[in-house]
């Protein structure tokens, strides 16, 4: 295979460790050229935290002596990765994006951190969130502000902002995120990357939580299926995780003859929130017509998602933030991000009986989602009502009264527990990325991946990636 004409920040995992086992690259090599381009970027994105570059390098020098001697400690030894700041690694402070945070050291690696390690992949830094991760972009009281390397005037997205940006922009093949309504998913849409939010418990985590899910971010189908390799190995700390499944990842490629005979279900209205934008509804008409032209039978869907239910998840996520916020002591609560002190303090007001009713809309969620898909191999949709918004909002209504208007279309899944993917699918007149959400049968991993390959293979050329100013 010949050497890929191109910088080494933008090689692709598989490419690298191919490079690696014929001793034509070397780790260290990799890392610096991350370094270096992550140097260029990095004042306008804002996307790193615990940027350590000589802690990544001492990690590329172990590696490198790992493959001169041939023995390679795992499956992504000497690759470049980066992990949301709020996936534990030990020493390190987790502030979960907010200055209200004390920053004391993490006492262990969460589980994917701990699985990172063990495959041998070299950390280059963590990525950036918005406060708690509640939302959808890169608005922070701890860190700068991030920003979409398509336009440094827009968002990257979030609660995965500094993954997502990161990716864009070339900070390595390998980034990843949690996702707990839409936190993988949105900001991949939003920067033209892959992303996917595995099943419930797919990938350990801790803590864990309803909904809460950890994913790659990644440029590619295939590097997110070697990433899905190291993270789904079992971690008894997560309560939630499923049982051990010998998955072959490396088979997500299964050519575009397969989709002959699909059934794909075609969701262009989420039935709440947000209507979606002429732009964004051209494009996933676009994607299901290649769909179509492939073979697959494609049909359109009614929406099975009501406002609400979007009110009530929304109401009860208030509630739980309202009684965090008011275990902080008064000075530390005031350093929490206005719009998120506005959001949870709205639920003082609600009653036990409000909130009851609040949260069961998570169980109704659920329900409504498994029936809606269950005629369907697959369901495809926009993964957001709307592209990016400018960078300074916390979210495109910027009311924190009506907080979650665009998170309709992949709210869903991680009620149900569903696999989802999203994948670019067309640009703006603008320049600005659309994504395509593909949503799976529970535990079907495998197959969206397939799915998104095949679509990968599908769809237009894509642009090229966007370069520092």
């Amino acid at each position: 295979m010949p050497a890929p004409e191109r910088a080494l920040h933008d090689w692709s995992a598989a490419e690298l460790l191919a490079a690696f086992a014929r001793g034509e690259l070397s780790p260290v090599e990799v890392t610096q050229s991350v370094l270096e381009h992550v140097d260029r970027w990095e004042p306008h994105l804002h996307a790193s935290y615990l940027l350590r570059p000589e802690l990544a390098l001492a990690q590329a020098r172990a590696s490198e002596a790992r493959w001169r001697r041939g023995s390679p400690c795992g499956p992504l030894d000497g690759v470049p990765v980066t992990l949301k700041e709020n996936i534990a690694t030990q020493g390190d402070p987790v502030p979960l994006g907010t200055a209200a945070t004390e920053l004391l050291p993490a006492g262990a690696d969460a589980p994917p951190a701990a699985r990172l390690r063990e495959a041998g992949a070299v950390l280059v830094c963590k990525t950036t969130m918005p406060d708690y991760g509640m939302l959808s972009s890169g608005l922070s009281s701890f860190h700068a502000t991030s920003r979409n390397p398509w336009d440094l005037g827009k968002t990257p997205g979030g609660s995965s902002a500094g993954g997502a940006a990161a990716s864009a922009a070339g900070y390595g093949p390998l980034h990843l995120g949690t996702d707990i309504g839409g936190s993988l998913r949105l900001p991949a849409g939003w920067c033209g990357i892959f992303s996917l939010k595995p099943s419930l418990g797919r990938i350990p985590i801790d803590p864990p939580y309803t909904g809460r899910c950890a994913g790659p971010m990644t440029r590619s189908v295939a590097d997110a299926a070697l990433l899905m390799q190291v993270l789904s190995q079992p971690d008894s700390r997560d309560s939630m995780s499923l049982p051990v499944e010998c998955i072959a990842w490396n088979q997500f490629d299964r050519g575009t003859e397969w989709l002959r005979g699909l059934k794909i279900g075609l969701l262009l209205d989420a039935g709440c929130g947000l209507a979606v934008e002429p732009e964004v509804s051209q494009a996933i008409a676009h994607a299901a017509q290649l769909l179509t032209q492939a073979g697959a039978h494609v049909e359109p869907m009614r929406p099975f998602m009501t406002q609400t239910m979007l009110d009530g998840m929304d109401h009860a996520w208030r509630m739980r933030a309202h009684l965090d916020l008011e275990a902080l002591k008064p000075e530390r609560k005031a350093m929490v991000l206005p719009y998120i002190r506005h959001w949870a303090d709205s639920a003082s007001q609600l009653s036990g009986p409000q909130t009851f009713v609040a949260m069961s809309q998570f169980h109704a969620t659920r329900l409504a989602s498994v029936k809606a898909c269950a005629p369907y191999d697959f369901v495809i949709s926009p993964t957001s009502p709307v592209v990016a918004f400018a960078a300074e909002l916390p979210s495109p209504t910027n009311d924190p009264l009506h907080p979650l208007e665009h998170i309709g279309f992949t709210v869903p899944y991680n009620m149900s527990e569903q696999p989802a993917a999203s994948i670019n699918c067309g640009y703006t007149k603008q320049g600005l990325p659309i994504g395509l959400q593909i949503a799976g049968r529970r535990f079907d991993d495998l197959g969206v991946l397939q799915l998104a390959r095949a679509f990968e293979c599908l769809r237009e050329p894509q642009r090229p990636w966007p370069l520092p100013p």
